[in-house]
């Protein structure tokens, strides 16, 4: 019997294939082509990168319906709601209208194994179409060569960065992963690269394909000044963006993002007050995301080495005479001595939490690690909330917490601190 709510549906999908991850596009090949494709008219920009695909969708998504762009758009995963993943004009699909695209993945389906990420990228696609946006965003969950969202082919693929991640599906070096990055890559079709130091391996796969490639600090170029920055590029610029919740790297994102757009349509940063408005309204939660206080928390999802290291920069740039404590918890897939390697020298005690996830690493894993890692003073705790209220506890005026890791971490972190207020929902998977 099938399932009839979201709930139920959700939890149907976890127990559908036999792996949380599978690779490769031949089992989605044929289901996805009995069902309604996208229409014509929409214009697809495709997200790749280690970190900063989500900030850089955000963007794309602000600033596409600031300048009156019926925009869909999909990402994973999710802090709170399922619903989160999949939004139309910003604004997340309800409950009903996932279901029936459930349905209509399981009629297409006909007895193909799909993954949980699966299933729902075709069920996205399947309500993109009935929608017929000008403009489709897709985030990449893991890789893109081989990952689902590729079924569909880009007219501007994003390359945000290339750090290691994933080694076990994608490569253990740079080149090898943006190899499997340049996977999004269309022939003749634009691509748009945030790293500065971009792995031979893309830009040869690029020129194979005779893709114009649009590379940060050689196409494009920021100007970062005390209270704005600036975008110059070939493709379209703009002076004098505020900087909101944009911080340290990911200001690079949001120039991938606005550079993305340009090349969509050469007139999409024409209205310069629109694109500010929309930069300057944006947020971001979970992403270098402070909320002051007489201790301050810095909230991100830092989950690699890469990420890891640019959180450890915005702390370096937000000094702190008190002390620092970290709220934690990875899953048990990623590197976590590697990710407190890059904090260990400015974080002064350790709350640890487990994530009771098929991938997640317990407390008592955690705790190994971060002290392998040269952590200190660290405590385990049975859940995030519990961590939460205990390095709050331990903190007063002038200290701050720092809650980074896995998106099962700071979802219910953002939830602790009511800064952001989820309706309820499955917490969901992590390919990315």
């Amino acid at each position: 019997m099938r399932p009839r709510d979201l709930e139920s549906w959700l939890r149907w999908q976890e127990s559908l294939h036999p792996r949380d991850i599978e690779l490769g596009l031949e089992r989605l090949r044929p289901v996805y082509s009995r069902l309604p494709g996208l229409a014509v008219t929409s214009r697809v920009i495709s997200v790749a990168g280690t970190n900063g695909k989500g900030t850089c969708v955000a963007v794309i998504e602000a600033v596409a319906i600031a300048s009156g762009l019926r925009v869909a758009t999909y990402t994973s995963p999710h802090l709170y709601r399922y619903n989160e993943r999949i939004r139309i004009d910003g604004q997340p699909v309800d409950d009903d209208r996932l279901v029936g695209a459930f349905e209509a993945v399981e009629r297409a389906r006909r007895g193909t194994p799909l993954t949980y990420f699966e299933f729902g990228t075709l069920a996205a696609l399947e309500i993109f179409a009935a929608e017929s946006p000008d403009l489709v965003v897709l985030e990449v969950g893991m890789g893109g060569r081989l990952d689902a969202v590729n079924i569909v082919d880009a007219d501007v693929a994003v390359i945000t960065s290339i750090g290691l991640d994933h080694q076990a599906w994608l490569g253990f070096d740079r080149e090898s992963i943006a190899n499997e990055k340049a996977g999004i890559l269309r022939s003749k079709r634009a691509v748009v690269i945030g790293d500065p130091d971009p792995p031979e391996t893309l830009l040869s796969r690029a020129g194979a394909l005779g893709a114009p490639v649009y590379s940060y600090q050689e196409q494009w170029w920021i100007e970062p000044h005390a209270d704005v920055w600036h975008l110059s590029g070939v493709v379209g610029g703009i002076d004098s963006l505020p900087y909101g919740s944009l911080r340290g790297v990911l200001i690079r994102n949001a120039g991938c993002a606005l550079q993305a757009l340009a090349l969509i349509d050469s007139d999409m940063l024409a209205s310069e007050a629109g694109v500010r408005r929309a930069i300057h309204q944006l947020e971001l939660p979970g992403r270098m995301q402070i909320v002051p206080g007489d201790v301050e928390w810095i909230v991100d999802l830092a989950h690699n080495p890469e990420g890891a290291g640019a959180l450890a920069a915005i702390l370096a740039s937000r000094t702190s005479a008190g002390t620092s404590r970290a709220v934690f918890g990875m899953l048990a897939d990623k590197d976590i001595g590697g990710v407190v390697k890059e904090l260990a020298s400015v974080v002064d005690e350790w709350f640890l939490s487990g994530i009771q996830d098929g991938r997640g690493a317990s407390v008592d894993e955690v705790a190994a690690q971060v002290a392998a890692a040269g952590g200190r003073r660290i405590e385990a705790c049975d859940t995030v909330e519990q961590a939460c209220r205990r390095a709050a506890s331990a903190s007063t005026v002038g200290d701050r917490v720092i809650a980074f890791g896995s998106f099962h971490i700071v979802g219910p972190a953002l939830e602790w601190l009511a800064v952001y207020s989820p309706a309820s929902g499955r917490g969901g998977d992590q390919p990315g």
